[in-house]
């Protein structure tokens, strides 16, 4: 079997059994934006910060020419995805604000981090200890309690499937 084809059949049961309730995973934002406020960077800027802090409206070609503005300046943030999760529920996407939601608590994971969990997720890659830890490491370490209790369930189905590494 194709690797990627299973790959997606092991997606695809994973989030079948998750549990979608999308309040928990919720950040708490002080104003709730609807489907009506979309695009959130045209009709509410105000709400849209850099992971640096700075306003949408200070992000410029100039800036980035002149040297005042570094990629961190661009860097999404948890806040603004959780704006887009609640533009996406009100239009009635549930599943993509929830992906909105987890995308959001991996922020802080460390982008080479993040490869490195990517790659121990393929098949025969990692043993179910490996991908346990990884799925406790993310929780712990990170606060990604919806994206820790994924891995360890993926961890669970290459298992019943003979797909870990031996």
């Amino acid at each position: 079997m194709d690797q990627e084809l299973l790959v997606r059949q092991i997606m695809q049961e994973v989030l079948k059994n998750m549990n979608v309730q999308s309040s928990s995973a919720a950040c708490e934002c002080a104003d709730k934006v609807t489907v009506a406020d979309y695009p959130i960077g045209e009709n509410k800027p105000e709400l849209i910060k850099s992971a640096s802090g700075k306003a949408l409206d200070e992000l410029t070609l100039e800036g980035v020419v002149n040297g005042t503005l570094s990629a961190k300046d661009f860097r999404i943030t948890k806040e603004t995805l959780e704006l887009q999760a609640q533009v996406a529920e009100s239009a009635g996407r549930g599943f993509f604000a929830v992906n909105l939601r987890r995308a959001g608590e991996l922020i802080p994971v460390p982008d080479a981090r993040l490869l490195e969990i990517y790659n121990a997720l393929r098949p025969y890659r990692s043993t179910k200890a490996e991908l346990y830890a990884i799925g406790d490491e993310l929780i712990n370490e990170y606060g990604a309690v919806v994206s820790g209790n994924f891995v360890k369930e993926a961890a669970d189905i290459y298992e019943k499937r003979n797909r870990l590494k031996k």
